[in-house]
This record gives C-alpha cells, sequence and structure tokens, in this order.
C-alpha cells in the first residue's frame, strides 16, 4: 500500500481569491514506513506575498508588497519555476496514491485549483486521508493542531519554528502512524517487498500458518537420553501418564 504524506504553504486561504501555492512537500510511504523518496518545491505565485503569509512560513520576502530584500537563509521565488512547469512531475511523484494531509480539504483545495488553471485535472477529494479528522474523532475536544499532537506523541518538533513544506510532511508521517497504532499497525512485520511469493495481495496480507512444519532440532541420540531419563523416574512421573 502506497501512501503519500503531504503538505503545502501558499500565499493565503483561499485560491479562489487568487491565493496560489507556493512550496509542496511530500514524503513516500510503502506499507505505512517512509521509504527515503520526497518531493520537495518551492512555487512562484506570480503574484506579492501577504504580509500575514509570510509570518507564517518565512518564504518570499522579495514578492512582498512592497518589496523587502531577503535575509540570509530565507527563500526567495522570484527565480522558481511557476507551477504549469511542475505540475507533471508532481503528478507522477504522487501517482495514484492515497494523500495523508492535516486539515486535507485546504490542501486538496488548493492542489485541485491549481491543476485546474494549467489543464490538469483536479484531485479526487476521496483519494484524501485527513489526519485532523482522525484527531479530533480519537481525541475529542482536545487540540488537533501538528504541534498539539507532537506533544500528545512526543514527537520532536523543536525545528518547526516556521511552517514548511517538507519538514511538515516529515513530522505529520510521525503523527499518522501514531494515529492508526503505531509504526506497525497492521502488524506486518516484514518489510516492504520482502513478502514471500506465496502470499496474499499486499493490501490484505495476514500471517499464515506454516506450509511445512519446521525438522525436529532434536538429535536422535538427545532423543533416546531423554526417554532414558523417563523411565527412570518410574510410572508415577508426570511425564509418564497419559
Amino acid at each position: 500500500m502506497r501512501e503519500i504524506v503531504l503538505d503545502t504553504e501558499t500565499t493565503g486561504f483561499d485560491p479562489e481569491q487568487g491565493d496560489r501555492i507556493v512550496e509542496i512537500g511530500a514524503i513516500e510511504l510503502l506499507h505505512h514506513v517512509p521509504t527515503g523518496r520526497t518531493y520537495h518545491q518551492y512555487i512562484n505565485p506570480e503574484r506579492n506575498m501577504p504580509d500575514e503569509a509570510f509570518g507564517v512560513h518565512g518564504i518570499g520576502p522579495d514578492l512582498l508588497s512592497p518589496p523587502r530584500p531577503a535575509q540570509p537563509g530565507q527563500v526567495t521565488l522570484r527565480d522558481k519555476p511557476v507551477f504549469k512547469k511542475v505540475a507533471k512531475d508532481f503528478i507522477d511523484f504522487i501517482g495514484d496514491a492515497k494523500l495523508v494531509i492535516h486539515n486535507a480539504a485546504f490542501d486538496m483545495r488548493f492542489l485541485s485549483a491549481e491543476l485546474s488553471w494549467v489543464g490538469l485535472p483536479r484531485l479526487d477529494d476521496a483519494r484524501a486521508i485527513d489526519t485532523l479528522m482522525i484527531a479530533r474523532s480519537k481525541f475529542p475536544g482536545s487540540p488537533a493542531s501538528l504541534d498539539a499532537l507532537c506533544r500528545r506523541f512526543g514527537i520532536d518538533n523543536s525545528n518547526r519554528t516556521l511552517h514548511g513544506a517538507l519538514l511538515d510532511s516529515e513530522i505529520l508521517a510521525e503523527v499518522y502512524l501514531e494515529l492508526i497504532g503505531g509504526k506497525q499497525p497492521d502488524f506486518g512485520l516484514s518489510a516492504p517487498g520482502q513478502r514471500g511469493r506465496d502470499t496474499v495481495s499486499d493490501d490484505d496480507w495476514r500471517p499464515r500458518p506454516r506450509p511445512a512444519p519446521l525438522p525436529s532440532r532434536l538429535s536422535e541420540k538427545e532423543k533416546a537420553a531423554h526417554a532414558a531419563f523417563v523411565e527412570k523416574m518410574g510410572e508415577t512421573a508426570l511425564w509418564s501418564r497419559n
């Protein structure tokens, strides 16, 4: 089972009002285990960056209105590709996998809008697994932000001083695995791709009986010595009773 844990950063809250995606970060899970494959892309939104959005993620100071110079280490967007240039690579990476997103409605709305603007199909909302909804269902009445869930599960998010799509995806992957029952929620302890040919499909893996019993690890000499030992104990010995 392949899943993509995904996060975006944007210029605001509403693509229908002209807000755009400025960063996408995603990591691949296979059978709930990170594979090491990631997708990360900064995107030129072709518009100014509002102060409010810059205060959240710190991206694109050169696109603020009025423009401000970038500080050392800050990401600027004027030289980054527009969404149309990266759309195919993004779609190729996610494939047909389920998309694990915190507050999925927000990110799915932006991604579908961006895809439709470049003539590509919108994403099916049914593909999204919303960790915010899972957390609210599992812990009703408790804070369900990503930071709050990190505190609940003891996940280190000390590097998260600002929102960043790839870092948030990495943190979300850990949170997601805790929400669904830990790093091996289905008790499929074999590593992905290492299951035998005679197993059922990966999506329906279950423990199965061993096709042939293992041979005894006792030698004939050891068996004979044990039998002699039991015989010496007499008929009243527990091991002699039927």
